[in-house]
């Protein structure tokens, strides 16, 4: 079954992944009044997991923002994070990210460096092996499909800066990779436009190639995902 797409996060066969979540951002910015990004994250999380009823739900790194300190409503973000997907029914797996230092300082439960889904496409021969990583260092676990954040990928379509996901097809030794947007909305974004050929050192080492990446925009307005073209060909048409 294909990837469904949303509000920056990802559903894969019942588990839904979102990365980026970059709780204590607006109280490390120097916006005077931030947006509610804590709390905005719980409650599209909560939306989400009503409508999609996943069976469990990975934080794909970067949980938290300070690499020195977390505030107290980064943590409570965590709990009230926590506390709605447990109350859902689902499963919560948290995976670290680099800017995740301070994470086993206020999270008792597991933190996986990467984690294995099993998602079985048709019998068992067919049996797809994914694997959810931050997708700051070259994972260790062998996969058919990565899926990954640290990016921040958006694109700028008609003078407008969306989120976007990039789905490359064998694009990391053979294996597909799917980046997903960070969730937390106060990121603004990397964009994707002009970004052919660049080699800047904070990109995922899974992303060297990024021409090869399909954007993917999810139209909140209309709930309707838009597919495009490799950014090598669809780039002439921005």
């Amino acid at each position: 079954m294909a990837p469904t797409c949303r509000d920056r996060a990802v559903l894969l066969d019942g588990t839904l992944v979102v990365a980026d979540l970059h709780f204590g951002k607006g109280e490390a910015s120097t916006v005077e009044f931030p947006l509610g990004a804590n709390s905005d994250a719980v409650e599209r999380l909560e939306a989400m997991l009503a409508d999609l009823d996943p069976a469990e739900v990975v934080l794909a790194g970067d949980v938290f923002h300070s690499f020195e300190y977390v505030p107290a409503v980064a943590s409570e973000a965590l709990a009230a994070l926590s506390r709605a997907v447990r109350d859902a029914g689902a499963r919560l797996v948290v995976v670290r990210g680099n800017h995740d230092s301070m994470l086993d300082s206020v999270w008792d439960g597991q933190v996986h460096e990467e984690y294995v889904l099993s998602t079985d496409v048709g019998d068992a021969a067919d049996a797809q092996r994914t694997v959810v990583c931050h997708g700051h260092e070259e994972p260790e676990t062998a996969a058919d499909r990565y899926v990954v954040g640290h990016d921040h990928p958006a694109i700028v379509i008609e003078g407008q800066k969306r989120p976007c996901f990039l789905d490359g097809r064998g694009v990391y030794r053979g294996s597909d990779v799917l980046v997903v947007p960070a969730f937390n909305r106060l990121v603004e974004g990397v964009s994707v436009n002009g970004r052919l050929g660049s080699t800047r050192p904070e990109l995922s080492p899974l992303v060297t190639n990024v021409g090869a990446f399909r954007p993917v925009v999810y139209d909140g307005e209309a709930d309707e995902t838009l597919r495009f073209p490799p950014l090598d060909q669809f780039q002439r048409m921005l």
